[in-house]
């Protein structure tokens, strides 16, 4: 189909957070996405994914100003990362798409294919088109347009490290939310990670419509639920 599918890039050394936004720029790309996700691997709740496009000129002018130390979520306190997910949120000059996909359609799908599934929507949900889209991670097969997989991708892009922040506050949102209607979970504390308090809340209480159920811990808990339900069945009926 013509299009740019790099190989994987995987720097020995730490690189300059536009490194590969630059390259980009340099083969003809002008509007360069960077794509994230947060939630592959809790127990409950969405996949969510982030697309964001800087401005050219914006994002080399405050690099190392207003968005200097922008890098990975993960490493970033949660009070540094809800400041800077404020800062590209309220910037004319980021561009921001984002996407949830729920328990179900993870079940539906497999968790790849829905975490691929949220990536494209939340590109879609930009609302412009883009010329590259930089990827967190190893190649994704099948990924529309001109893309490129960058392993650690969230340490070494400045528009993934973005993605990173906008998929990583908006799902720990999400969960908060979800704390409120099914508190028995912890969710607000766990974000649907399968921590020993989480795990033991399942198995107390089975699963809620939030959990994914082609998860192997979730799965247990319910047929664990099913096994104390037939028991309770044939006392009763003795």
């Amino acid at each position: 189909d013509g299009s740019y599918k790099g190989k994987a890039l995987i720097p020995g050394k730490r690189e300059h957070m536009l490194r590969f936004e630059q390259e980009a720029w340099s083969m003809g790309f002008r509007d360069v996405a960077g794509i994230d996700e947060a939630g592959r691997g809790p127990l409950a709740g969405p996949v969510v994914a982030a697309a964001v496009v800087f401005e050219k000129g914006f994002v080399e002018r405050e690099s190392e100003r207003v968005l200097k130390g922008l890098t990975d979520s993960k490493k970033l306190k949660q009070s540094v990362r809800e400041s800077f997910y404020d800062i590209l949120n309220d910037s004319p000059h980021v561009y921001i798409g984002v996407s949830a996909v729920n328990a179900s359609e993870i079940d539906s799908l497999n968790i790849l294919q829905a975490t691929r599934a949220a990536m494209i929507r939340a590109l879609e949900n930009l609302g412009k088109p883009v010329g590259m889209a930089l990827i967190d991670g190893r190649p994704m097969r099948s990924f529309p347009g001109h893309c490129r997989a960058v392993v650690r991708g969230d340490s070494l892009s400045l528009s993934i490290a973005s993605a990173s922040v906008i998929a990583k506050v908006t799902r720990d949102r999400l969960m908060s939310g979800l704390d409120q209607t099914y508190p028995e979970y912890g969710f607000r504390q766990n974000k649907g990670y399968g921590t020993a308090a989480h795990i033991k809340a399942l198995n107390k209480h089975g699963p809620c419509p939030e959990h994914r159920r082609s998860f192997a811990p979730v799965r247990a808990a319910c047929r664990l639920k099913e096994s104390i339900a037939a028991a309770c069945s044939t006392d009763s009926g003795m």
